[in-house]
């Protein structure tokens, strides 16, 4: 009998990437929801969809630790259902509902979850990379054994912070890893209008840590490359910058009028569709049943949260009267 090759380092096991494929469905069917409820004018605010990114948020935090912190963008749904949180819970929190996991006032960029390590989204560009990086010294000053991610685009790349926080996290040996999602636009503008260099990886050498190109299309590669950094992490050899080239397949924001993205761009990214590129692989190795079997119990899983979420109660406020009128005199201080 042929013995069966052994996994290439830090690979997932095919009931690891079978799940991390479910997720990448599940977030996918949770953006067309909430493309859907925005244009029935369900949602306030504009939408940031992460469509056709979704292996870079799900293959990242497939590699981590449960007690791992990880912050994320304006653009994070794919992270928090990489950290496990639950699809209605979310949509009760961008439709305002008080059984969403900040009660309905997070709103869709900024929800946190601590019990799962999820420090938030953050509507600010860059914000999240001192965030993680101050998260990994927390961690290191106290001992505990574990690591923050820090999720950020291309965009947050050319931001004073990012280097900032790079140059002492490198300094110090911080346990963090700065995954970067190079979608190639920040906002309507091209990564070749903001960059002197169109290879965002090589600027780790410069802050003296490693740094690694892949292709964020496929959730494996980026399994393994989070997982590699992340063992560094723990090993206290300090951070690791990974940048995943991805494409964002829907407007910048749910109020996106389009125009500036090419059509043979859009038609080339969707051909390497991270969904598409996993369930291949899968399928060779477990049949298409079982992989249709679970894609359909995703779809069904979020259509269900959408309905559930939209039924669940709006927060309960309470009126504030302080008994004391001399109470107002500090109050917000």
């Amino acid at each position: 009998m042929t013995p069966k090759p052994a996994l290439p380092h830090n690979s997932p096991s095919i009931d690891e990437h079978l799940e991390m494929h479910r997720r990448m469905v599940v977030t996918r069917e949770l953006e067309r929801q909430l493309g859907a409820l925005h244009k029935a004018g369900v949602t306030r605010g504009p939408i940031h969809r992460c469509d056709g990114q979704e292996a870079v948020g799900v293959g990242a935090t497939g590699a981590l630790e449960d007690r791992d912190c990880v912050t994320t963008t304006h653009r994070g749904h794919a992270v928090y259902i990489g950290k496990g949180l639950a699809p209605r819970r979310i949509l009760a929190e961008i439709l305002g509902r008080e059984t969403g996991y900040n009660g309905g006032r997070a709103g869709h960029m900024l929800i946190g979850s601590p019990v799962h390590g999820m420090m938030g989204g953050n509507a600010i560009v860059g914000a999240s990379i001192p965030a993680a990086t101050g998260m990994a010294l927390s961690a290191q000053v106290l001992g505990e054994d574990r690591i923050a991610l820090a999720t950020f685009g291309d965009g947050a790349a050319q931001t004073g912070i990012c280097h900032e926080s790079m140059n002492i996290a490198a300094l110090w040996k911080l346990p963090v890893v700065f995954l970067l999602e190079h979608n190639e636009y920040g906002l309507t503008a091209h990564a070749s209008t903001q960059s002197s260099v169109a290879d965002l990886y090589i600027r780790a050498a410069g802050h003296g840590m490693p740094g690694e190109q892949i292709d964020g299309n496929d959730v494996v590669a980026v399994f393994q490359a989070v997982a590699r950094a992340a063992a560094r992490a723990r090993r206290g050899d300090g951070p690791s910058l990974i940048e995943a080239r991805t494409y964002r397949m829907e407007g910048f924001s749910t109020s996106d009028v389009g125009g500036y993205q090419s059509d043979e761009d859009l038609a080339r990214w969707r051909a390497r569709d991270p969904i598409t590129l996993s369930r291949a692989v899968l399928v060779e190795a477990l049949g298409e049943d079982r992989v249709m079997d679970v894609e359909r119990a995703a779809a069904e899983t979020v259509a269900a949260a959408a309905e559930a979420a939209q039924a669940d109660p709006p927060p309960h406020f309470v009126p504030h009267a302080p008994s004391d009128p001399r109470a107002f005199a500090t109050e917000g201080r």
